[in-house]
Formats: structure tokens, sequence, C-alpha cells
């Protein structure tokens, strides 16, 4: 009897879709010669990769079971199944459910109304393979309708995980050896609403480090602006385990596009976000989803976000260029056009790399927790890249030395 091949699962997107991976690679560890691709539907670029990683995996192991699942899956399954080597289609609820793998070959093509689901599956993730934080799910789904986005046909309506699953998800990967967690979902600032006493996000996370104590870092994933409550400013002012770092989903900063994007933020809303996380926490670092080229954005509503990022300082911009989604308002409306696009997100990552290596200039000298990630790199509390040498998973004290657009060199103190 041949030996048998393990499960490879193959990521695209966002640390969602990498929590997810991990809940399939316990539940597919049986499978023989099976790879499964867990695809994003964010833009057309990720689902341009998605079909290149099948259709080169058709090559290379014409035997394998293919298997898709992910977003991109959800939303349109006939197209994902009709590919070359593709053996079957998995829905964003049904990969992770245990009855969906039970067999000994691949799972049969299975793909529900996401737009029903009512819970999250529960599960108790142990390890993340070759990473040094873990991310850990906390919601799931998205309630907003932003016109250039999809995901909520691929996630469906907003679903929060109890405190309770939280803190012993934590708990595990604590005991793990894992230093870092990450908190994930698709909006995770609407967090609550769904369980007994609708408890916000800060309320979570306040009660999450009040009881996993040995818990060194927590670290937030992408914000909406809007709906940072009361309760998270306070733990950002007041608790030095949540770390010196906020990632907002800021998308455009002219208000005539964040209307068109039916985002919930006004510009100056934006500005005073900003402005009150750097008073709580001096020297906060600031990262920013961005959208270049919106539908209808001219030459002067581009300049209004272009001097916002300026403005604001922020280090760390996310910055796409405007795809079109099916069946989205935005994808109806007067379209700027590709290379305009192109151009306009590569001048907002030009205007964060200045940004950024301003921000890392200013970190020289200081003394911080670095988490190694590779025996020479890792990320600082405020999340700048770092050359160090240490140990892969540890966390290590060191002096920032020098910095560049890219991150910082290290010493360890």
């Amino acid at each position: 009897m041949s030996p048998r091949t393990p499960t490879d699962i193959l990521t695209h997107g966002c640390r969602l879709n990498t929590y997810e991976s991990e809940v399939m690679r316990e539940l597919t560890s049986h499978l023989d010669n099976t790879v499964v691709i867990n695809t994003c539907a964010v833009t057309a670029e990720a689902e341009r990769q998605a079909r290149q990683t099948i259709r080169r995996l058709h090559r290379e192991r014409p035997d394998a079971h293919i298997v898709v699942t992910g977003c991109a899956a959800q939303i349109a399954p006939a197209a994902w199944a009709a590919l070359p080597g593709v053996t079957s289609v998995i829905g964003n609820t049904e990969k992770l459910l245990p009855a969906t793998w039970e067999a000994a070959g691949a799972p049969a093509t299975v793909v529900g109304d996401i737009m029903q689901a009512r819970e999250t599956a529960a599960h108790l993730v142990t390890e993340f393979a070759g990473r040094a934080r873990a991310f850990v799910q906390v919601q799931q789904g998205c309630d907003h309708r932003c016109t250039f986005c999809v995901i909520p046909f691929g996630r469906g309506p907003n679903r929060s995980v109890p405190i309770g699953a939280i803190v012993t998800q934590v708990r595990t990967l604590v005991a793990a050896g894992f230093h870092e967690i990450v908190l994930s979902g698709v909006d995770i600032a609407s967090y609550g609403p769904d369980l007994p006493g609708a408890p916000r996000l800060g309320q979570m996370v306040r009660r999450l480090l009040a009881l996993v104590p040995e818990l060194p870092r927590l670290r937030l994933s992408s914000l909406d602006p809007a709906a940072i409550d009361e309760d998270l400013w306070r733990v950002l002012a007041t608790e030095p385990r949540l770390m010196p770092h906020l990632h907002l989903s800021l998308q455009a900063a002219n208000d005539i596009i964040l209307k068109r994007m039916k985002r919930r933020h006004s510009r100056a809303q934006a500005l005073a976000t900003i402005a009150r996380a750097r008073a709580l926490r001096p020297g906060i670092a600031l990262g920013a989803d961005l959208i270049g080229g919106f539908p209808t954005e001219t030459d002067t509503m581009f300049a209004d976000t272009l001097a916002f990022i300026e403005q604001a300082a922020i280090p760390y911009l996310h910055v796409f260029p405007y795809s079109e989604r099916p069946d989205t308002p935005a994808a109806r409306m007067p379209a700027v056009p590709v290379a305009l696009r192109r151009q306009r997100a590569a001048r907002l990552r030009e205007a964060g790399a200045t940004n950024a290596e301003r921000f890392h200039a200013a970190l020289i000298g200081q003394e911080t927790s670095i988490l190694s990630e590779t025996p020479f790199s890792g990320h600082t509390e405020h999340f700048a890249p770092v050359r160090v040498a240490g140990h892969p998973g540890r966390l290590m004290r060191a002096r920032i030395t020098a910095s560049d657009a890219r991150g910082v060199h290290a010493e360890a103190a």
C-alpha cells in the first residue's frame, strides 16, 4: 500500500480565511491526495490568482482531488466546478462542518444559501501551520451593503461567536505556545448584537483580556471607523496588552465618494477617529484600506483622499485599484479607466511609503517587544516589520537602531 499524501490547504484572501483553513486542515486530515483551495472574492485579481492556482495544480497533480471553497466558490459555484480538475465545490458554511469531510474520498459538491446562515460553526483550532501569530474568528458575515462589496453574498449576515467560545479558543492557542492573537472576522466592529445581552466589541475584548491573563499580545483586524464603541476606546487607552495598532476600513476620504460607496463615516469623522486614537494611545500605528479609482471619482475627489493620507500621516496602507464585482451597485456606475485606477492606487501606495518611512524613523532608539517570525525578522508592537535575530514564535525585547520605508532594524536589548 502506497503512503497517504496529506491534504494540502491553499489559502487566498483574508485572515478569516486563514483561520478557516486551519479548521479544514483538521477536518481533512484523513483524506488522501486532496488539495483544498480556499478562495477570495474581494477583487477580480484575487479570483484570477485562485484560478491560476487550480490550473497549475491540475497540471502538476492530475490525479489529485481538487476541492474549491471560500467566498468566490460560494458566490459562483458553477463557474468553479467547470474548471478542469475540480472535483467538488464546497460552500462557506459547509466547509466548516465535519459531516462534509467524513467520507474517505473528496466530498460531494454542496453549496447552501449563505444568506440563510444564522450561527457560526464552533471549532477549536490548536495550530497555525508555519505562523508565529494565531487568528481567532470572533464574527462572521456583514449586514452592511457597501456598493462595491460582494462579500456579504459570500459570507452571509452578521453572526457573532459567544465570548466563552472565544476565551476557550484563545486559551487553547496560548497553551499551544502562541504569544499573539489576532481577532478576525468580516466586520468585527459589528460584534455582538445577535448574542444575549448584545455585548459590543470593546466589552468582549476587555473580558477576554481579563479571563486570559496569560495572553501577552492581542491585536485587532480591520475596524469600521463608524462603529468603534466607547468600551473599546477605554481598553485601547488602558490595556498595554492590546497592541498600539489600529487598521481602519476607510476606502476613501472624499465625502461624495464615501456616500456613493455607502460607507457610514465622513472625512471629518475619520479624522476625528484618528485624532482620538493618537490622543488615547500616543505613538499608535495606524493602517487603512483604500480603493483607488472608484467609479465617478474625479481628479479632485482623488486629490481629497491623497491629501487626507498625507495630512493624517497613516503609515500602513492596504490599497486596491477598484475592481468591478458582479451584481454590485458600483459596477453599474460610470467607470474610471483601468489604467487610471492603477495610477491612483500607486500614488496612494507612494504616500503610504513616505508616511511609513517617517513613522519608522521616529521609532529609532526605542526599546520594544518583538514577535520573531523567522530567524531574522518579525514585527514590533506597532506592527512595524523588523529585521532582528531571534527564535521564531518567541517574544523578545530589542532596541530599534535603524529604519527605512520597509521597516526597522533592531538589536536584542
